[in-house]
């Protein structure tokens, strides 16, 4: 009986509140980065951050950005505007907090003036808490939660090289405390990076199994967001246009990484998405990815997309007009198709490019003896941060989470072992037995 008045006072008394939190998101002042798009963006950058001035700038990505070398035409414009640069290429997936307290102590002993994240959204996150961190004199936990920190980060510059986080211009940081395999977020509107650029060529060599995990990441921020009850007409702009060209680009983008025109339309999907999500808020697949992430270190991007349809599935029933709408920009469905079947086929839809594009559809690492703890975990992020359509019981949690357990062997491949195994016994038996003395 206790849990069942639990879950009726979440599922009734949380979206008022959430609604309430709601009439104040849609009214909290959220800067925009200025972007530069298309194919030489990120040295253009480079030439905009020297005409600013900055003395010296801390470099933040990772080694692989630094063996393929794509961060230096960036590197030479600023070098050819007198910008001196460090470089602090230790980040990691998950932006771990050990990682991060260390480019905070490389930042503070050269005493670099702004910072430029290059590289996925690990980077830009590690970025923003790193210079969020310098500037108020605090730790990374001391940052966790919204609004942490009294005076707003170090200049900040993004350069993404994946499609599909849009932390460029989100308030967010995801970072991961690797002691108590936690996910954890830092929130400011004075997060979002001052200046973005989207180059396509960066992202040309991308293996096709990170551009489609990254692709349906940006998708789940789209659609959570435009399902979501703090979603605005302009975040609704935002969210359909990302839609539309995720399901128009991401298949060209994963079969031809050299489409330049699919690149970039993928990585303005990503940051249309990120700006729909930042105001609008994300959701129940979010809030059982970070689990995921937390717990076997899935990708977080591969978590969403396989989350995804089944979540949409669970939420159906409260946004079938939203999830049809969706639908419509997606180009599923018939003319004359109504909301329900529309919504279905629409959730349909996001499985079958899941398949196309070799997302798979459950967790390999997923254990069914942590279900109920990450169920739990999941059902307070998402009670406690985001405006979901329709609210999860840790019960229904579960069951989602049962959907995306890898499958058992087969159990006929056992039995024709076993019985493959009996001849060989009785014929092994009538031997000895005919060996035997009399």
């Amino acid at each position: 009986m206790a849990n069942l008045i639990g879950d009726m006072a979440r599922s009734v008394g949380l979206p008022k509140l959430k609604q309430a939190a709601g009439l104040v998101t849609k009214r909290l002042p959220i800067p925009q980065p200025l972007l530069i798009v298309g194919p030489g963006a990120s040295a253009k950058l480079g030439q905009a951050i020297g005409d600013f001035t900055h003395r010296k700038v801390m470099l933040v990505t990772d080694a692989t950005v630094m063996k393929l070398g794509l961060a230096e035409p960036l590197r030479a414009a600023l070098a050819a505007a007198g910008t001196e640069v460090v470089v602090f290429d230790r980040v990691e997936p998950d932006a771990p907090i050990p990682v991060i307290e260390a480019g905070i102590t490389l930042l503070r002993d050269e005493g670099c003036d702004a910072i430029v994240a290059f590289g996925g959204g690990s980077v830009m996150d590690a970025a923003k808490v790193i210079g969020l961190a310098v500037a108020n004199g605090k730790p990374p936990k001391a940052l966790v939660g919204y609004f942490k920190g009294l005076h707003g980060p170090l200049p900040l510059y993004a350069v993404p090289t994946t499609a599909g986080t849009g932390s460029e211009v989100t308030v967010a940081a995801v970072i991961s405390d690797p002691k108590a395999a936690r996910k954890l977020v830092v929130a400011d509107t004075r997060l979002v990076p001052r200046m973005a650029a989207l180059d396509p060529e960066l992202m040309v060599g991308l293996p096709p199994a990170i551009t489609a995990a990254t692709g349906m990441d940006a998708l789940t921020h789209a659609v959570e967001a435009y399902i979501g009850d703090w979603c605005t007409d302009t975040t609704d702009r935002w969210a359909l246009a990302a839609v539309g060209m995720v399901f128009e680009q991401l298949e060209r983008a994963v079969t031809d990484g050299g489409d330049l025109v699919a690149r970039e339309r993928m990585a303005l999907a990503s940051t249309y998405a990120g700006l729909a999500f930042t105001r609008a808020n994300v959701g129940n697949v979010h809030a059982i990815a970070h689990q995921l992430g937390g717990l076997y270190h899935v990708p977080h991007g591969l978590a969403n997309a396989i989350v995804l349809p089944a979540v949409l599935r669970f939420s159906a029933p409260n946004c079938e007009p939203r999830l049809a709408a969706l639908a419509r920009r997606a180009g599923v469905g018939a003319p004359d198709d109504g909301d329900t079947t529309l919504a279905h086929k629409f959730i349909d839809a996001v499985a079958e490019l899941n398949r196309r594009i070799g997302i798979p559809a459950t967790v390999d690492a997923l254990r069914a003896a942590d279900i109920p703890k990450l169920a739990q975990a999941a059902c307070r992020e998402a009670d406690a941060n985001y405006p979901v359509p329709r609210v999860m019981t840790p019960g229904d949690c579960e069951a989602i989470l049962r959907s995306l357990l890898p499958a058992k062997a087969p159990a006929r491949k056992r039995t024709a072992a076993k019985t493959a195994a009996k001849p060989a016994a009785k014929k092994a038996a009538a031997r000895k037995k005919a060996a035997a003395p009399a």
